[in-house]
């Protein structure tokens, strides 16, 4: 078991040192002047260069990357050139928005999903089966920003349930604001959980045990809560923590439809001001999230079934 863990903790790390190299690399990669953009047309050459001399970005780029990696070693992530703050702070404003949209739009697709799932599974093949997998394609293919709109324009406009946009604090606050992003979030991930859990499900079903547990006489919601969820749902965990970066990606289109100041609303607006320390380290933090969650998914898969951890000896 220690074996695997430290393989896998090695990995996790490589994939973290390429994950910060790509993101400085293609930040740098693209066109246009950074202190133009944030000084504006009319600054001379001479306050051009000033200001990059002030920055560090006339330093060689070698020099530039490995005072970014040391700046995400001490957490301190540097400044922001546009807000003229520090990125730590910025960071710690933000991150409470997104944690909370992405977290409630998690808990909206399992709690949509893992009852579609365990349906469709008992009615495979039936008419309920299939409108349940049309129904969750449809949604999976339906752009996040074009559900919220439809959202908002039903629960807030035409029957004023809940704010259109904003983000106020205070959990019922936080529970209004979020809840129209959040389903709209969840239901672009429902059908990658109603069907990795529905096929899970199936393939428990017809293993010996539960088989045996039937023939005993043991009640069906007495079987699934027992031995078919339990042992069917973590694939589906695994599957979540791959998809992440799919929330992650989700959230700055919702934010800025929503007008939720969260990380993602602060990536858009780095990218938009070419904020290269701001980018670099939103991109570097939101992937060692994803890094670090698949890390955390391995290790409980290998902790639950051993196979896990003997194939990777294997292999």
């Amino acid at each position: 078991m220690l074996s695997y863990v430290g393989r896998r903790v090695g990995i996790s790390l490589v994939q973290l040192v390429g994950l910060a190299l790509m993101a400085f690399i293609l930040i740098h990669l693209a066109p246009g002047n950074e202190v133009r953009t944030m000084l504006g047309s009319r600054a001379t050459p001479a306050q051009v260069r000033a200001v990059s001399n002030s920055l560090g970005l006339n330093r060689p780029l070698v020099t530039q990357f490995f005072t970014f990696i040391g700046h995400l070693l001490t957490v301190h992530f540097g400044q922001s050139f546009t807000f003229n703050q520090s990125i730590s702070s910025l960071i710690s404003e933000r991150a409470l928005p997104s944690a909370a949209l992405i977290g409630y739009g998690t808990l909206v697709a399992l709690v949509l999903g893992v009852p579609l799932a365990i349906t469709g599974a008992l009615r495979a093949g039936k008419p309920l089966d299939h409108g349940i997998r049309i129904f969750t394609t449809v949604s999976f293919a339906m752009p996040t920003f074009w559900s919220g709109l439809v959202l908002a324009l039903i629960f807030a406009l035409k029957l004023h349930w809940l704010p259109v946009s904003g983000y106020t604090g205070g959990f019922v606050g936080i529970v209004r604001s979020l809840t129209l992003p959040a389903i709209a979030l969840g239901l672009s991930l429902l059908a990658v959980v109603v069907r990795t859990l529905r096929s899970s499900v199936r393939q428990v079903l017809s293993t010996e045990y539960v088989e045996a547990a039937q023939a005993r006489g043991f009640s069906t919601p007495r079987v699934l809560a027992k031995h078919v969820v339990r042992n069917a749902i973590m694939p589906t965990v695994t599957v979540l923590a791959v998809n992440v970066g799919f929330l992650i990606g989700g959230t700055v289109v919702l934010e800025q439809v929503f007008q939720i100041p969260g990380l993602g609303s602060l990536l858009f607006q780095a990218v938009e001001q070419r904020d290269y320390p701001l980018v670099e380290t939103l991109a570097v933090l939101s992937g060692g999230v994803v890094v670090l969650l698949n890390l955390l998914a391995d290790l409980l898969q290998a902790v639950v079934d051993p196979r896990v951890r003997l194939g990777a000896q294997g292999g």
